[in-house]
C-alpha cells in the first residue's frame, strides 16, 4: 500500500463485532451441502395457471443396502411422497439380481 509517496506494511482487515452482528447464517441443508436451493426451486414451481395441482418428481434415494425411487411433490409443510418402490421388491417381479445397492 502507498500513502502520499511512502511504502506502508501490510494492514490486515479485522473482522469486527459489528461484522459478526450483521451475519446470517445459510440453511442448514445448505451448510451441509445437502439441498441445492435454486435448482429445488426451478424443479418445484408449478405453473401459476394450474391452480394448486402438484408437480410430481421421481426422486431416487441410494442407501446402504436398498436403492428407494420416490414419486415426491412439494408442499408448504414439506416434501409429501405419494408412493415408492424398494429394489428389495423386484425379487417379487420375476428379476434375478440387483435388489441391493
Amino acid at each position: 500500500k502507498i500513502v502520499h509517496g511512502k511504502r506502508c506494511g501490510f494492514v490486515k482487515v479485522q473482522k469486527n463485532n459489528a461484522y459478526f452482528k450483521r451475519y446470517q447464517v445459510k440453511y442448514r441443508r445448505r451448510r451441509e451441502g445437502k439441498t441445492d436451493y435454486q435448482q429445488r426451486r426451478i424443479l418445484i414451481t408449478q405453473d401459476k395457471n394450474k391452480y394448486q395441482t402438484p408437480k410430481y418428481r421421481l426422486v431416487a434415494r441410494i442407501t446402504n443396502r436398498d436403492v428407494i425411487a420416490q414419486i415426491a411433490s412439494a408442499e408448504l409443510k414439506g416434501d409429501r411422497i405419494h408412493a415408492s418402490a424398494y429394489a428389495h421388491q423386484l425379487k417379487d417381479f420375476g428379476c434375478k439380481a440387483g435388489f441391493s445397492n
